[in-house]
């Protein structure tokens, strides 16, 4: 893509205004993540009307433009202008990508997404109060009329096979329900052996990282970390929310989020690895895509897949802390001093059936995901109320984790999702992320054998060099399967992620290999 501004640009007049509409789009849905982004950190609690009507209003001014007649004749145009490109250029993938996204549009009513907005605006607020006051009933209305709106959301998309695939084409397009449930079961299948065996084992100690470790040299230690990653911070910063996550505003302006527990060295810690490699991903996006539809992940799963690569597959791995363990170690002498690399290993890698999915192993955590996603779709066809959601809950972490929350903070109100967007369509893309970044490093490790060796030393560029190439500078030009292809070589497949799980955990406890992975 030329750059806008070059005198030179000989960009066809109809592709050159359709730019400039997709730019106005970009720009209202930057100004609504910051506002997003504010009401998470600073805003006061009595700005959450006001904030509620602004989000409500950005909605709405954004999806006129998104659905305006006018977008779609400068899409014909555009397409017209560019027929003779190769599919995979950047001039046609944006006119096939702003395509598919005036065809969504064009289904969804502005009156709808302003409801919508200023609704879950205060839902997030409701939560906010409800959680640490362990209140579902604060919450419960909220939640049944999110409940109303995801069903009326899938319903401008008639012809279905299952009313959770429109809410899921939203983070995976062309993602079925059906796919979704072969692929958890024969997930599931392949993993519960493993999981089974590791969690009869006892735990390992926890005191080295169960211990006091003041809030302001965590941050610290966490900082310095993802500036070694790659993370800009002429480009993006971090600040605290009750629910860490990632926004972009625009490639020069990325914010992430993290939660400090003094007594949880893991907390902070991963979670900063976690949202810095969401924020690789948006500053290793092709500069020239800014501004349109392209300047975005693949899909929410792809988006995953950094995040859970650089937070477990990098940052839980013992090359990784071979490093940066003397460093932590100088950084809470009194905590870490007489601590081994071997026992900090262990225990930042402990396998427990646990009641937190952002606080679970990499063995269970996608346990966590399969129980929402089940209660998801028993809400989504009716055969679960709102009201009977905790006891459901509680029943299927009995079932499947075999242990039972001891109240709703810990239990249906933990997460944020279904409080602050819709019910249904984004928890498989946690499981989907960590199926790709196991195929991903995988890759990675066949182009550059040397990723490993500079892991132990504290250097990334090695693989965030491959990733950008592969991933990151992409965009949103492919479908997340073709991406995966393109990048990997084969289709999305299970082995890599079930051979890296299995390897490992085998190692860490000492297991005989019991999955029948080779």
């Amino acid at each position: 893509m030329p750059t806008r501004n070059d005198k030179t640009d000989n960009t066809p007049p109809a592709l050159r205004r359709l730019r400039e509409k997709l730019q106005e789009i970009y720009d209202l849905e930057g100004a609504a993540a910051l506002l997003g982004w504010d009401q998470s950190t600073y805003l006061p609690a009595a700005g959450t009307a006001a904030r509620g009507r602004q989000m409500a209003l950005m909605a709405r001014l954004s999806q006129e433009r998104k659905a305006s007649p006018e977008l779609g004749r400068l899409i014909d145009q555009a397409d017209a202008e560019t027929q003779a490109l190769p599919e995979d250029s950047d001039d046609a993938s944006l006119v096939r990508v702003a395509r598919q996204d005036y065809e969504r549009a064009t289904r969804v009513p502005p009156e709808h997404l302003e409801a919508f907005f200023q609704h879950t605006a205060a839902s997030y607020e409701a939560w906010r109060a409800a959680r640490p006051e362990n209140d579902f009933k604060k919450v419960r209305p909220f939640l049944e009329k999110t409940l109303d709106f995801s069903r009326a959301y899938a319903d401008f998309f008639p012809g279905y096979d299952h009313i959770a695939d429109p809410l899921i084409d939203v983070h995976e397009r062309g993602l079925k329900t059906a796919t979704v449930r072969a692929l958890f079961d024969e997930l599931r299948q392949r993993l519960a052996p493993l999981v089974v065996a590791a969690a009869a084992q006892p735990e390992p100690d926890m005191g080295p990282v169960w211990q006091s470790f003041p809030e302001p040299e965590q941050l610290r230690f966490g900082w310095s970390i993802i500036r070694d990653f790659g993370f800009d911070p002429a480009r993006a910063r971090q600040d605290k929310s009750a629910h860490p996550f990632m926004t972009k505003l625009a490639l020069g302006d990325i914010r992430i989020t993290t939660r400090v527990k003094e007594r949880d060295l893991t907390e902070a810690l991963f979670s900063t690895l976690h949202e810095a490699g969401h924020a690789l991903y948006e500053l290793g996006l092709d500069p020239a895509f800014e501004g349109t539809p392209l300047a975005s992940a693949a899909s929410s799963g792809v988006h995953e897949s950094q995040s859970r690569l650089w937070e477990n597959l990098v940052g839980r791995s013992r090359p990784f802390w071979q490093h940066y363990f003397p460093g932590l170690q100088s950084a809470f002498p009194g905590q870490l001093a007489n601590v081994s690399l071997d026992d900090f290993y262990r225990a930042v890698n402990r396998v427990s059936r646990s009641l937190i999915r952002t606080d679970a192993d990499e063995l269970t955590y996608n346990l966590h995901v399969m129980i929402r996603f089940s209660l998801e779709l028993d809400l989504l066809e009716g055969k679960l109320e709102v009201r009977h959601l905790p006891e459901a809950w509680n029943e299927r972490y009995q079932q499947d984790l075999g242990i039972t929350p001891p109240n709703d903070a810990d239990g249906v109100l933990q997460d944020v999702h279904w409080y602050s967007f819709r019910i249904g369509g984004a928890f498989q893309s946690y499981t989907l992320g960590n199926i790709m970044s196991a195929q991903f490093l995988e890759a990675a490790r066949r182009s550059d054998p040397s990723i490993d060796l500079e892991i132990a030393e504290g250097r990334f560029e090695a693989l965030r060099s491959w990733l950008t190439e592969h991933v990151y500078r992409q965009g949103r030009k492919f479908l997340p399967e073709d991406l995966v292809r393109r990048a990997t070589g084969r289709p999305l497949k299970l082995d890599p992620y079930v051979h890296y799980l299995t390897h490992k955990y085998g190692e860490l406890y000492d297991l005989d290999d019991v999955t029948g992975e080779e």
